[in-house]
């Protein structure tokens, strides 16, 4: 479960990078009732998305060769030097080296084995994001790949990621921790890409907790987003949906099911 009681290996932060950070600040506030708030003159446009005064993600416009519009999460790194190290001893890459972010923390990009980007942050007077697990706030993360047993290999390698089998109605679904945190501290999975035909790239997919699935897609559409897989129920999961901002940004929503009790 996702918490911003943050541990090394876990997410801590996700941003998206998009050719119009107007549209999509009118995007995503109209979707999650995000606010966004620049990060000042000295930080080439970034800026915080925030949910009721508390920052759920981040934002920047980017060029296109800077690479698609996308989100990318951030793990939590103790030492960034050393984790960016450490993906590249593992066959990985460094995209963006690390680097001092004025002070808030370091930062880094990074690639694995199938070329699939994500960052990590270490940090300083950012610890990371201020929600997580509450409705317009990131709730899971999964990446698509297409090799389970190489991807489990690179992140525990990098990361220190541990990851288990867990079965449900339908097949065996791949979850990931981070190191010695067991169940309770699951915060995504790792899915085979040939076995969903709605994706057709390896990439880490965030996905953000809703009141209500239905009515954020109808939402989505309204405001010029696509649905790539429409809202489907999975039993003791929850219903959620794939979605697309305007820009072709990809990312998810769920409304999760109850905890049993």
């Amino acid at each position: 479960m996702l918490t911003t009681r943050f541990v090394n290996g876990a997410p801590n932060w996700l941003d998206v990078g998009t050719p119009d950070i107007d549209g999509a600040i009118s995007f995503y506030g109209g979707l999650f009732g995000w606010r966004f708030q620049s990060a000042g003159p000295d930080a080439g446009g970034y800026g915080f998305f925030q949910l009721d005064g508390k920052t759920a993600a981040g934002g920047v416009q980017t060029t296109p060769e800077q690479g698609p519009p996308s989100w990318t999460v951030y793990f939590q790194s103790g030492n960034a030097e050393a984790t960016a190290k450490a993906a590249e001893q593992a066959h990985g890459s460094v995209l963006m080296p690390p680097m001092d972010v004025m002070g808030e923390g370091h930062m880094a990009v990074l690639a694995d084995k199938a070329g699939v980007p994500f960052g990590i942050w270490q940090p300083g007077r950012t610890k990371g994001v201020d929600v997580a697990n509450e409705a317009g706030a990131l709730s899971w993360v999964e990446l698509y790949t297409p090799d389970i047993a190489a991807a489990a290999w690179f992140y525990h390698e990098t990361l220190g990621l541990e990851t288990a089998a867990v079965d449900f109605p339908g097949g065996t679904y791949t979850t990931v921790n981070p190191a010695g945190g067991g169940e309770d501290s699951m915060f995504g999975g790792i899915v085979p890409l040939a076995e969903d035909p709605s994706e057709d790239r390896a990439y880490w997919l965030p996905y953000f907790e809703v009141a209500d699935t239905d009515a954020t897609v109808a939402r989505a559409q309204e405001l010029g987003g696509e649905i790539r897989v429409p809202a489907t129920d999975i039993e003791g999961v929850g219903r959620f949906a794939k979605l697309a901002d305007p820009y072709g940004a990809r990312f998810a929503v769920i409304k999760s099911a109850a905890p049993q009790t």
